[in-house]
C-alpha cells in the first residue's frame, strides 16, 4: 500500500479517542498505588535483581471505579476500531499497513 489510505471519519475519531483514553489510564495507573488492596510493603533479595514494594494503601471506591470506566471504555473503543467495517474494503495484503497508519493517523494531520 503506497499512499494513506482515505480513512473514515468515525474511524479517525475512534483511534484518536483510544490514544486519549490509553494515555488517561496510563498516568492514572502510575499515581494509583501499586497494590489495589492494602498490602504490607515488601523486600525480596532472593531473585536475579532485588525487588522492593513500599506498603500500599489500596486503592479507593473512586479510584477503582475510575480505573474500571476507563478500561471498559477502552475495550469498547478497540473493537470499534478493529471491528470497523472499513477494513473489510481493505484488501488482507494491505490491512496491517492500512491498520499501522491509522495508529499514527493522528500525528500527521496539520494543525486546526
Amino acid at each position: 500500500m503506497a499512499t494513506t489510505p482515505e480513512f473514515p471519519s468515525d474511524l479517525l475519531a475512534g483511534q484518536a479517542e483510544l490514544h486519549q483514553v490509553r494515555a488517561e489510564l496510563s498516568a492514572l495507573l502510575k499515581r494509583l498505588p501499586w497494590s489495589v488492596e492494602p498490602l504490607d510493603g515488601f523486600s525480596d533479595a532472593t531473585g536475579w535483581r532485588k525487588i522492593e514494594r513500599p506498603a500500599s494503601p489500596g486503592w479507593t471506591p473512586d479510584e477503582q471505579a475510575e480505573v474500571e470506566k476507563l478500561r471498559r471504555r477502552e475495550h469498547e473503543l478497540a473493537v470499534f476500531v478493529t471491528g470497523h467495517r472499513f477494513w473489510s474494503e481493505i484488501s488482507a495484503a494491505d490491512r496491517v499497513d492500512a491498520r499501522s497508519k491509522l495508529k499514527y493517523a493522528e500525528e500527521e494531520q496539520p494543525p486546526a
